[in-house]
């Protein structure tokens, strides 16, 4: 069986290596707006999207990034060096969802489904994503309260995932193999 919604499902693969190649503002506002669309528990809409276009801090949160993961998690530091240096890929668009700072499974849930609408609708617009819970470092430590008042997250929020967004440099991977064997039906 096919169908347009099921070949995006196939096709869709974490980029790890993004041009300089900008997303057009059309575009990135239809992505936005179908992350909106996105379910939620009683639907609560426990989020806030942050879309940072501009490269200087994107560059900056990324050297920031991987100067954390070598002081504090020694193995995401080597994965990140293994896969070029860069912890954001050289995104020219990066998406902070961030939800209500007190513990509850359901946000982080429903942040989750946001995050994926939002890689869909990228991949069925023919931009490639990432989706990486690895910024999360970003906003440990001492300067992780100056950036979140830096990037405009509101008070009583935290980061919860993110989601990169741009054009491969070079030939986009194709999606991932699948293992039907994962599947139970009784």
């Amino acid at each position: 069986m096919t169908s347009e919604t099921l070949d995006v499902i196939a096709r869709r693969y974490s980029c790890r290596a993004f041009s300089d190649k900008p997303v057009p503002e059309d575009v990135l506002d239809a992505i936005l707006t179908a992350g909106l669309h996105a379910p939620s528990a009683v639907n609560a809409q426990p989020w806030r999207l942050i879309a940072i276009r501009d490269k200087a801090l994107i560059d900056e949160l990324d050297a920031n990034g991987v100067s954390l993961l070598e002081a504090n998690d020694q193995a995401s530091y080597n994965k990140t060096m293994g896969r070029g240096g860069r912890m954001l890929y050289n995104t020219p668009v990066i998406v902070l969802i961030v939800r209500p700072a007190p513990e509850s499974a359901y946000p982080d849930l429903d942040c989750g489904i946001l995050a994926s609408h939002l890689v869909l609708a990228a991949a069925s617009l023919g931009v490639d994503s990432c989706i990486a819970g690895m910024p999360r470092v970003l906003f440990s430590g001492p300067q992780g309260e100056a950036l979140t008042k830096r990037l405009g997250i509101p008070d009583g929020f935290r980061f919860a995932l993110s989601v990169m967004l741009g054009y491969a440099a070079g030939d986009p991977k194709p999606g991932h193999e699948i293992d039907p064997s994962k599947i139970i039906k009784l």
